[in-house]
């Protein structure tokens, strides 16, 4: 469950890194906020710090990454995008809302 929740935390931050420039404060950022987050589910569930469960936890952290970025690629083809991806989930819906109106 926990490795589930740090996957899905981390994909908006992976769409948002994609999208700015690399080494700068928002890609420190979009880095680093999810870390303190983990930690504290990490504690909260009692995993403590078995070498088993860091390599797991780093994992599911670099698959959200991965895979918010690999998302902000496949919208940069076919939308224009932002950096956030509730916004573009929004805005993608809407779009289909109207591009049916039209049809």
């Amino acid at each position: 469950m926990i490795l589930m929740t740090v996957i899905l935390l981390n994909i908006p931050f992976g769409y948002w890194r994609e999208n700015v420039k690399k080494f700068s404060v928002q890609w420190f950022l979009s880095v680093h906020l999810p870390v303190p987050v983990i930690m504290f589910l990490r504690i909260q569930m009692g995993l403590g710090w078995e070498l088993s469960t860091y390599l797991m936890l780093v994992g599911a952290y670099f698959t959200g990454q991965y895979l918010g970025a690999m998302w902000h690629r496949r919208w940069e083809k076919s939308i224009p995008v932002s950096s956030c991806l509730v916004h573009d989930i929004v805005r993608s819906r809407w779009i289909i809302i109207i591009f049916r109106r039209y049809l």
